[in-house]
């Protein structure tokens, strides 16, 4: 199955980073996913129950990152990750996380993650 879902550019507002004074101010990420689906049958019989649900993927993301509260993006994405997978039943996902202006040369840094199979 080639089929995916995609959320991109989706912000969070959290508690995100090691240094003392990044543990007292929320930051903003930026989540980028491509999730494994079968869009077949929500293609024919039009009916969102048959969907993968994108907002509720997307709540899920920012609850998640806001309670995870993680010093590293590689601890919040492999959380992230897992707990998508298996709430929602995804199968294989490519989940990237950014986070913009921590280095200040640079645009965004973050990582970018594969679980699953497709």
């Amino acid at each position: 199955m080639a089929d995916s879902v995609l959320i991109e550019g989706l912000e969070v507002e959290t508690v995100v980073g090691v240094y003392d004074w990044e543990r007292r101010v929320d930051q903003r990420l930026l989540v980028d996913l491509e999730m494994a689906w079968d869009n077949q049958l929500p293609g024919r019989t039009d009916d969102v129950s048959d969907a993968l649900d994108y907002a509720a993927v997307s709540e899920r993301v920012v609850a998640c990152l806001r309670e995870l509260k993680p010093q590293l993006l590689e601890r919040g994405a492999e959380v992230l990750a897992g707990d998508l997978q298996e709430v929602f039943g995804i199968s294989w996902l490519r989940l990237t996380l950014r986070k913009p202006g921590a280095v200040p040369a640079a645009q965004s840094v973050g990582v970018r993650i594969e679980r699953g199979q497709r």
